[in-house]
């Protein structure tokens, strides 16, 4: 009969809401998203989808995120607590060198795959091709927003996607408006405003340096 007790408490104190979410914490907040940190490990995840330990992100507001932790829903609020490895104190530095033709060339990565980027401070957004976007299993006709897209050759169809992530060097921004163009162009991946604009940068003798922001 004791026995039985003890394992009747142990499986009450695993199953209780509160342990689960001394785990959990909303570290960044998106329209539709929020980046999540369970246990040390952090994701955008976008609302009605699951991301680490199953915690299930319900609603997203300015001031924070309803999560479902273990089947209960509760409203985490956008945590400043950045001491499981979501910020580093010191600033992030990446410096290129220019490469053919004076264009700046970096490799990178979304969502985990490797990129070759060039840099286009002109870019509104990162860009990429039918053909990127398929090799990166982004599904942008289904998760995509159809638009118009007024090129060097014309019109061209496009969709405006949300990456989970894009990173360059030690630099990475989660949650990175893009552009998916229907034909070849651009025929290289281009870095642009939606990624440069949040972590800064500047031209410093012939050098292209990004920096993170603090």
């Amino acid at each position: 009969m004791q026995l039985r007790h003890c394992l009747a408490v142990l499986a009450l104190l695993c199953s209780s809401p509160s342990w689960a979410a001394s785990q959990v914490q909303v570290v960044g907040l998106f329209p539709g998203a929020a980046v999540i940190n369970v246990d040390g490990q952090r994701k955008l995840v976008r609302v009605g989808a699951t991301g680490p330990g199953g915690v299930q992100v319900v609603s997203v507001d300015k001031q924070g995120a309803v999560l479902r932790v273990e089947g209960v829903d509760r409203a985490y609020p956008l945590s400043r607590e950045y001491s499981a490895g979501f910020a580093e104190p010191q600033k992030k530095r990446l410096s290129i060198a220019k490469g053919i033709g004076g264009h700046y060339w970096v490799a990178g990565s979304v969502n985990g795959q490797t990129v070759q980027f060039l840099v286009d401070t002109g870019a509104t957004s990162v860009a990429l091709n039918d053909a990127h976007a398929r090799r990166l299993g982004i599904d942008y006709r289904v998760t995509g927003r159809p638009l118009q897209v007024s090129t060097a050759s014309g019109v061209t169809r496009g969709w405006r996607v949300t990456l989970d992530r894009v990173k360059v060097g030690d630099l990475e921004v989660l949650g990175v408006d893009a552009v998916v163009l229907e034909g070849g162009a651009p025929s290289d991946a281009l870095l642009g405003m939606s990624f440069l604009g949040r972590v800064g940068w500047r031209e410093e003798q012939g050098m292209l340096v990004l920096e993170s922001k603090i």
